[in-house]
């Protein structure tokens, strides 16, 4: 009976935060696992494998790129869902993700750069687009409220190319003469999204 009374008390509990309508998120919850966790363990795995890739530079080990990418994207849908449903939004899980984003994205995209025929100033330039493109984002929140996503080159979009090509250039090396033309796609695309985002700032706030 006091097991039964415990179990109600815990589905009410699970059910006013929400948390009972996503099954992976109520587990979680009841296990105390946060956004914030989630959010910390994606931005570990980053950068472990970041440095990994860095410390031993062989196309092969970019086999690991796509999976590790993959498993990113995932714990970032799941912490984003642990926050909205379970109501674990706060401003220092904002920031998290946020940084968190940025500085995973290095991590991983950093590597690239100690590929043979990479030239390093494309890679750091196709960088620095990166973060500009997230800058640019949060731009829009902060001028109109609403974070821009607009693309075409977004994270998840990253995240496929890039997750592709380090599987391309693990099992057919020679692909890698052509690095430099994809960090130059890369960055111009990147740079497109980055206008893309400032503009939406611009037409939601004529809009007003």
């Amino acid at each position: 009976m006091t097991s039964l009374k415990t179990s109600i008390k815990t589905i009410t509990y699970l059910s006013d935060t929400g948390c009972l309508e996503i099954q992976g998120a109520s587990l979680l919850y009841k296990h105390h696992v946060t956004a914030n966790h989630i959010t910390l363990t994606a931005l570990a795995l980053s950068l472990f494998t970041g440095l990994l890739l860095v410390l031993v530079a062989q196309p092969i080990l970019f086999l690991l790129l796509p999976i590790v990418l993959f498993i990113r994207m995932a714990l970032n849908a799941l912490d984003g869902m642990l926050a909205r449903e379970c109501n674990q939004q706060t401003r220092l899980g904002a920031i998290l993700n946020e940084t968190g984003d940025v500085i995973s994205d290095i991590a991983l995209y950093l590597p690239f750069l100690f590929l043979p025929e990479s030239n390093a100033s494309l890679v750091i330039l196709m960088l620095f687009c990166t973060i500009l493109t997230e800058f640019c984002g949060l731009l829009a929140q902060t001028i109109n409220g609403i974070r821009s996503y607009a693309g075409p080159f977004g994270k998840s979009d990253r995240a496929l190319i890039f997750g592709l090509w380090g599987l391309a250039v693990a099992i057919y090396p020679q692909w890698m003469q052509w690095n430099n033309l994809l960090w130059s796609i890369a960055s111009i695309l990147l740079l497109w999204t980055a206008i893309n985002r400032c503009r939406s700032v611009l037409f939601m706030s004529a809009e007003r």
